[in-house]
């Protein structure tokens, strides 16, 4: 089975800072799946390290005010062809991120205050039939 994957989940540093979010518990899925990493705000264009970003309303903007929703539009379709061209029908993606985040996002005022709500590449994978997860979701996890 192909599962999309956050990059930044598989130690690829990719996040706003030039990090990663590593994840053990998601690496070890490599054992009995194909895991297909994906990007999407690098895949929207933007480069890494960047100004750190949050979806306000119905846009996602940067720390400094910046309008970057064109980016992360792109990134998530981007995303979604990935998903289709692999026949992916799950992705694990990182938590509270504005283009990943699966259930819960920060609310678009930087303090780090989280909301319920999903980021758009996420919206976007779910649209399209895709089951989604973040990283906590899979710990403990039977692989087939």
């Amino acid at each position: 089975m192909h599962i999309l994957v956050s990059a930044c989940l598989l130690g690829v540093n990719c996040k706003y800072n030039h990090g990663n979010n590593e994840n053990e518990e998601v690496k070890k899925l490599m054992k009995n799946h194909c895991l297909i990493p994906v990007c999407p705000e690098i895949m929207g264009g933007l480069p890494t390290p960047r100004v750190p970003s949050e979806i306000k309303g119905d846009k996602v903007v940067t720390e400094t005010g910046k309008d970057v929703t064109k980016e992360f539009e792109a990134g998530a379709r981007e995303t979604l062809k990935i998903a289709k061209m692999y026949h992916c029908k799950r992705a694990i993606l990182k938590e509270k991120s504005p283009s990943c985040g699966c259930g819960q996002i920060y609310d678009g005022t930087f303090s780090h205050t989280v909301i319920e709500g999903d980021g758009l590449t996420a919206r976007l994978l779910k649209k399209n039939g895709i089951t989604i997860q973040n990283e906590h979701e899979i710990c403990g996890e039977k692989t087939e």
